[in-house]
């Protein structure tokens, strides 16, 4: 079991996060999933937090945070915790290492040498040990989620073997690795609800496969649809989307609502149209708060 953490503990009540990458300003993407997320924390009378997730160090660019967290402001999402930042956490990222010590192995592989052998990573620095550095460090996926209930796909399963992979911890370049990062602060935080953009459904199975090994539970989870380009590739910051021009909020978030199915009526405040998104989301998922 994971250690207490300073951050506070939700018990039972419902609580939802934003976790952005401060590679760049949000675009209407991320708009869709911080206002998916948001929507469902509220309509369950739950908390919404955000986290900062610059544990990929090199890919943070310098005053994205702040332009970020404007962004959410200026579109009324407002969270109510403190943001925590993942570049602060290594600490306790390499007491969660410590405590899987018994499930971790060095892996020297390249890219290359597992293509060259299959699809997935094949345990092949399992028996192999010690690896000469420098070297990643994967954890012994021995009992893999394979399947899992989402709230909007219903169930699903892998679309490969790759679920059941030894992944990795901590990278070759030392850096720990996002499916860490993101499992154990969630944990800490008291997260019950991940609802995110349905490209994270794959790293999904890795990820609950460590929710169950550290706390013996696992959060409902929710993949919201995507927003794609005219050519089918996902709205992203590496596909060059346009920042959010936050003097369009109402409309940005009208455009975000319809993304995510629902029929909000205009307002003139941005209040008044996430407090009609909130009822509307209630009812359409037949939220019960009483």
């Amino acid at each position: 079991m994971l250690d207490k953490s300073p951050i506070a503990q939700s018990g039972n009540l419902y609580r939802g996060r934003f976790a952005p990458t401060p590679s760049g300003p949000l675009h209407f993407g991320s708009l869709v999933a911080a206002l998916g997320s948001y929507l469902d924390a509220k309509a369950h009378n739950g908390d919404w937090l955000v986290r900062i997730e610059d544990v990929d160090k090199p890919r943070a660019v310098e005053g994205a945070d702040t332009v970020i967290l404007q962004q959410l402001s200026d579109h009324g999402l407002h969270w109510d915790q403190p943001v925590i930042y993942q570049s602060q956490r290594d600490a306790r990222y390499n007491d969660v290492l410590n405590q899987l010590a018994n499930e971790l192995y060095g892996c020297d592989c390249s890219r290359k040498d597992i293509r060259a052998r299959g699809n997935c990573y094949d345990g092949y620095c399992r028996e192999r040990q010690p690896r000469p550095g420098p070297f990643a460090i994967r954890f012994t996926n021995d009992r893999p989620v394979t399947e899992f209930i989402d709230r909007w796909h219903g169930v699903v399963q892998p679309d490969d073997n790759c679920v059941a992979e030894d992944f990795i911890v901590r990278r070759r370049d030392q850096l720990f690795a996002y499916q860490l990062a993101v499992v154990v602060d969630d944990i800490d935080q008291g997260i019950t609800d991940i609802v995110r953009g349905s490209d994270l459904i794959q790293p999904s199975f890795w990820q609950l496969t460590l929710w169950q090994r550290l706390s013996g539970r696992l959060p409902r989870v929710m993949h919201l649809p995507l927003v794609v380009t005219d050519d089918g590739r996902k709205l992203s910051k590496q596909n060059h989307a346009p920042a959010l021009d936050s003097r369009q909020a109402l409309k940005n978030l009208a455009e975000a609502a319809r993304i995510l199915q629902l029929d909000v009526p205009l307002t003139n405040k941005v209040p008044d149209f996430l407090k009609l998104a909130t009822e509307n989301w209630r009812k359409k998922w037949r939220i019960n708060v009483n």
